[in-house]
C-alpha cells in the first residue's frame, strides 16, 4: 500500500490476575496498521479480541508491551469505540446522541449543528432525529453508534461486533452504508466478527488469532475492487477459498482449544 503506519503495537502481552490464578488472554501481539485500512479480527471465542480493542480504547492496561496511535491532529479524539450494543445514551435522543461527543469537546455549535447533521443524513437518520433510543430498532440504534461514532472524528474507529445482533436484511444495509462512509472518511477501522461472509466484504486485511491465549498466527490480504456487494463476494471462486481457508482456521483453533481444557 505505501502508507504510513497508523497504529504500531508491540510485544502487547495482557494477563488477568484473579486470587491465584493468571489467564493470559493476550501473548506477544506486534502488528501494524496502515492509515486509513479497514482490518478485521476474526477468531474463536474467548480468543482476546475484544481485550486488545478495549487496549486501544484505553479501557485497559497492557501487561507488557506497548502501543501508538499516530496522531494528525491534537484536537481529534484517539478513538472512538462501536460495541454490539448499549453503546447509546437511552435518555438523550438520536441528534443528541449524534452531537455527545462533540458537545464533550466544546466544538462551536454551528461544526457541531452541522457535522450532526451531515452524518444524521448520512445514516438515514435525520428523519428521526427527535426519537429517543426505546422508539428505535436494533438497526437503527447501530445506526446512531455509527454516526456517533464518525462524527466524532477519532483518529481510528473500533467496532466490536456492531452488526452480530441484527438480522441479515439490517445487517447488508448497515454494512453498506459503514463501507461508504468509510470510504469517504478514510478512518483506520479495527473491527471484530464472528461472519466470514462479514470479514471478506469489510476488509484490507483479515488477522486470525489463536485460541485463548490470543495470537496473530496469520493474515489473509482481500483484494477484491471495492465498492464490493455480498453478491460479490459470494460469486468469486477465490473469495470462496479464502472462506474456506478461514472457516478451517476457525474450526481447527476451537479444537485445539478443547484439547488443551481435557
Amino acid at each position: 500500500m505505501g502508507k504510513k503506519a497508523k497504529i504500531e503495537i508491540t510485544n502487547l502481552t495482557k494477563a488477568f490476575y484473579k486470587k491465584q490464578n493468571s489467564v493470559t488472554a493476550l501473548d506477544d501481539i506486534s502488528l501494524t496498521i496502515e492509515d486509513g485500512e479497514f482490518i478485521c479480527l476474526v477468531g474463536p471465542s474467548g480468543c482476546g479480541k475484544t481485550t486488545l480493542l478495549r487496549i486501544l480504547a484505553e479501557l485497559e492496561t497492557p501487561s507488557v508491551g506497548k502501543f501508538t496511535i499516530m496522531t494528525e491532529n491534537e484536537g481529534r479524539p484517539l478513538q472512538s469505540m462501536v460495541f454490539q450494543e448499549r453503546g447509546i445514551i437511552p435518555w438523550l435522543t438520536v441528534e443528541e446522541n449524534v452531537e455527545f461527543g462533540l458537545k464533550m469537546r466544546h466544538l462551536p455549535k454551528d461544526v457541531i449543528r452541522e457535522r450532526t447533521a451531515y452524518y444524521l443524513k448520512k445514516t438515514g437518520l435525520d428523519k428521526f432525529s427527535t426519537l429517543y433510543p426505546k422508539e428505535l430498532s436494533g438497526g437503527m440504534k447501530q445506526r446512531v453508534s455509527i454516526a456517533r461514532a464518525f462524527a466524532n472524528d477519532p483518529e481510528i474507529l473500533l467496532m466490536d461486533e456492531p452488526f452480530a445482533a441484527l438480522d441479515e436484511q439490517n445487517k447488508f444495509i448497515l454494512q453498506e452504508e459503514l463501507l461508504s462512509i468509510w470510504e469517504e472518511t478514510g478512518k483506520t477501522v479495527l473491527f471484530i466478527t464472528h461472519s466470514i461472509d462479514e470479514a471478506l466484504l469489510l476488509s484490507d486485511r483479515i488477522l486470525l488469532m489463536s485460541a485463548q491465549p490470543g495470537k496473530i498466527i496469520h493474515e489473509i490480504r482481500i483484494d477484491l475492487p471495492r465498492p464490493r456487494k455480498v453478491e460479490d463476494i459470494r460469486e468469486n471462486p477465490e473469495m470462496a477459498a479464502k472462506f474456506v481457508e478461514i472457516w478451517q482456521h476457525l474450526q481447527e483453533e476451537v479444537q485445539n482449544s478443547r484439547k488443551e481444557k481435557d
